[in-house]
């Protein structure tokens, strides 16, 4: 059985266990009780009632986070001629060709986020075995292979806070929403939008309610049951 340090009890026990929170209220629960020497990074885990067996019930996209993660993203693209000028004008981290893909290849993997343009998809297909496991390998589902003319755009939302949605094998959706430095509104900013971007995805053939339950998590703290009905209320205003 995993015994838990002080700090983790303590913060257990200001937990009403009988209680499914409401996300804001969640969300000052878990401020109260993030004790760690560092800034702990807050996370929604949702189970949903998909079959992740079946194709179209998966869930997978990109949620733009108005407030962003509270750490800087490192971006790299893949491309040549006037859309690598474009990518480094943006403010990409790394941009390059057969230079960068040699590099890739040889193990390089210091960026959170990697985008191409699709003439590019052709030359960094060999590279799944490096970036696949990572989930850094572009992919047009999740907004990271884009048009030339599109780079700005991308390497700008990239750089301003965008987290990557995707179902495990359980059918359960792990994503952080920030820092628990955030102030509480700037969280529940982030998590509103994460939860539009879900309710809109969810898949036409899964019957009956979808998230069936919710927690709300510090990397060091206990996980905080949420209100699910209020959950998935929650839209950008």
């Amino acid at each position: 059985m995993v015994k838990h340090g002080k700090r983790y009890n303590e913060a257990l026990d200001k937990l009403d266990k009988e209680r499914n929170y409401e996300p804001g209220d969640a969300i000052n629960l878990i401020k109260e009780t993030t004790t760690a020497k560092f800034d702990e990074t807050v996370e929604v885990h949702l189970r949903t009632g998909a079959d992740p067996r079946h194709a179209e019930q998966q869930i997978r996209g990109v949620a733009q986070l108005p407030n962003g993660l509270g750490k800087p993203v490192r971006v790299l693209v893949f491309a040549q001629g006037d859309a690598a000028k474009a990518a480094r004008d943006a403010g990409a981290d790394s941009v390059g060709d057969d230079d960068v893909i040699q590099k890739v290849d040889g193990g390089w993997v210091d960026f959170d986020m990697a985008i191409a343009t699709p003439d590019m998809m052709g030359k960094i297909g060999r590279l799944g075995r490096v970036l696949g496991r990572r989930g850094l390998m572009p992919n047009p589902r999740t907004g990271t292979v884009v048009q030339a003319e599109d780079i700005p755009r991308a390497v700008d939302e990239a750089k301003k806070g965008r987290v990557e949605v995707r179902m495990d094998r359980t059918a359960i959706i792990h994503v952080p929403i920030g820092k628990a430095s955030f102030e509480s509104d700037k969280l529940l900013e982030n998590l509103s939008s994460l939860m539009d971007m879900i309710s809109r995805s969810k898949p036409t053939s899964v019957k009956g309610q979808f998230i069936r339950s919710a927690y709300l998590t510090s990397s060091m703290g206990p996980s905080v049951p949420l209100d699910v009905a209020t959950l998935t209320d929650l839209k950008i205003e």
